[in-house]
């Protein structure tokens, strides 16, 4: 695994040594539009598992290949290269920790410790003590003084490998002591050079310390400007197991309960299926520190090996989690929505490009959260989760669908956000009073469900603010007033067709625990634009940050509980 992505070339050189793919193709592609061979390591090229970027990560990523590796008693180690400069991110740290947590004595940590980054000198820019910092994250520490000496560096390795004299079942980094630049002169030990190309004549003099052939720089050039971008041709491969999805849960109407709760029973019925003892498991489980809240106690108690506490280390818990997805094994991240979402969404993004698996279920979310204050209510999840290409966005309704979401999500690969509220809610129902989700209903991605017909304007809604959608319903409905219900609870894919449909019944009002301007509304508005419908819509959400209390109180205050709703809309189509 590498880390510093930034050495690219050197990865490339190597592969290409190695008949990943030819020297041509990577000295002619290198950096350039619509080149598989990117400007950091990409999967994209033969021989690279994974995008490496954004500095800090890359023991994250170790740490999850060796869970993967540990839970299902494969053999092998995993080795991590890392610059010096990232030892100052903190998501290094939480990986260290973590690591020695869980025993990895078969991940090995390596520090190219040149003592330069592109702003100077390490310990100018911001000094870090990397070998009392390992040390003291309880690691083997082996220190290579000359890291340009190759014997040395194997006999280090070696020892790292052997475990030779070394704690067991800890995690060993080398740390090893090498000069940038080395073996040109005017290089060396020369931050200036750490990230850009040479200009032509260094390039030239760097050639005859090196003793090659000057014309080389011309050549290639040339080559560079003649040469047809050819592209990518690597497939992704898919590694995901086969998962027994269960019976569904079914709540009855005399049930008022959580939707996290359901997440619960559904997380724990899944692993008593699949996490069968004596064989390999096939569902992990992350925590934050938050286990009891987001309701994994279950799966905690009936695979305990396979539930893994990370502690209050949510970006590393989101970068572990990922690379774990990729190793065979469906996996559960859950935290609360300020923490999946806004707090690690740049892990979910090199997730996302790294093509993971990851089941994000994400509970507190929106004004739902209530008490906990504008801190911790999450109001732009939709709006950030759009932006992934790869993640689908599940919102359920009830406890009823959210039970058949988890097991949908969890027997099929790739990313995925499934989010809900904190509160307790009434189980949906068809006019008769009946369980609308009941044992027969199947989720399916890209469908809306009809909660109510009507003929004069359709709500479409989601999530914990279906609920009051469904008073408001009520009410219009005594008033003579007919309206829809749209259940959205997969807002990406979104249904395109329901929403036309319903766009030619009547005027379209949107409703949700989320920013106004960046959620449902916002991907309504643009369905009816590109399909030029032209239709009225009126977008009711959150337009201000709020305050502690419980829920009804701050949907009341912001114009999202059932009375306020009706009247919006009753206001609308007058």
């Amino acid at each position: 695994m590498t880390s510093i992505g930034h050495i690219s070339p050197c990865v490339y050189s190597v592969l290409a040594e190695f008949g990943y793919f030819s020297e041509e193709d990577f000295l002619t592609e290198f950096r350039r539009a619509g080149s598989p061979c990117a400007g950091h390591v990409e999967r994209t090229m033969p021989g690279i598992e994974w995008n490496t970027g954004n500095l800090g990560q890359g023991l994250s990523v170790g740490t999850g290949i060796c869970l993967a590796q540990n839970l299902l008693d494969r053999p092998g180690k995993t080795i991590v290269l890392m610059g010096d400069g990232e030892q100052q991110k903190g998501q290094i740290a939480e990986a260290r920790r973590f690591s020695t947590k869980f025993g990895q004595g078969n991940l090995i940590g390596v520090v190219d410790r040149n003592h330069l980054q592109i702003g100077g000198s390490t310990e100018d820019v911001m000094p870090v003590r990397v070998r009392d910092e390992y040390s003291a994250a309880g690691w083997n520490v082996l220190y290579v003084p000359d890291g340009h000496d190759f014997q040395t560096i194997f006999k280090a390795l070696k020892r790292a490998w052997t475990h030779a004299g070394l704690v067991p079942n800890r995690p060993t980094v080398l740390i090893t002591r090498t000069v940038m630049g080395k073996g040109i002169s005017f290089m060396e030990d020369k931050a200036k050079y750490h990230g850009a190309p040479l200009p032509k004549d260094d390039a030239h003099a760097a050639l005859r310390e090196l003793g090659q052939d000057q014309g080389l720089l011309e050549m290639w050039s040339k080559n560079r400007t003649e040469h047809k971008i050819k592209g990518t041709n690597k497939k992704p491969e898919i590694n995901y197991p086969s998962i027994d999805s269960g019976k569904p849960i079914v709540y009855g109407t005399e049930n008022k309960t959580d939707c996290r709760s359901a997440y619960g029973a559904a997380l724990k019925d899944l692993a008593q299926r699949n996490n069968v003892p004596g064989s390999a498991p096939k569902i992990v489980g992350f925590s934050c520190d938050l286990e009891g809240s987001v309701k994994m106690q279950g799966f905690h108690s009936v695979s305990p090996s396979t539930f893994i506490e990370t502690g209050i280390q949510e970006h590393h818990a989101a970068t572990c989690a990922g690379a774990v997805s990729r190793e065979g094994l469906a996996t559960f991240f859950s935290t609360f929505g300020v923490f999946a979402v806004a707090e690690t969404y740049n892990q979910h993004r090199l997730n996302d490009l790294n093509e993971t698996h990851l089941k994000i279920v994400s509970t507190h979310l929106g004004l739902d959260v209530g008490e906990d204050g504008p801190t911790h209510q999450s109001l732009d999840y939709v709006g950030l989760f759009n932006n992934l290409f790869g993640f689908s966005i599940f919102m359920p309704a009830d406890p009823n669908q959210t039970d058949r979401i988890v097991r949908y999500v969890a027997t099929n690969p790739g990313n995925v956000f499934v989010g809900m509220g904190r509160s307790k809610l009434s189980i949906i129902t068809t006019k008769d009073g009946k369980p609308f989700y009941d044992a027969d209903y199947v989720f399916q991605p890209g469908r809306a469900d009809w909660l109510r017909q009507g003929d004069k304007a359709t709500f479409l809604t989601y999530g914990s603010a279906t609920s009051q959608v469904l008073e408001s319903w009520s009410i219009l409905d005594s008033e003579g007033l007919s309206t829809g219900v749209l259940n959205m609870a997969s807002l990406k894919p979104i249904d395109r067709e329901s929403i036309l449909e319903a766009a030619k019944k009547g005027p379209l009002i949107t409703v949700e625990d989320h920013v106004a301007h960046t959620g449902l509304g916002a991907v309504v508005a643009q369905e009816l634009v590109r399909a030029g419908a032209h239709q009225q819509l009126l977008t009711i959400g959150v337009t201000h940050y709020s305050s502690s209390g419980k829920p009804d109180d701050l949907y009341r205050l912001q114009g999202l509980d059932a009375e306020s709703i009706a009247r919006k809309v009753e206001e609308f189509l007058i």
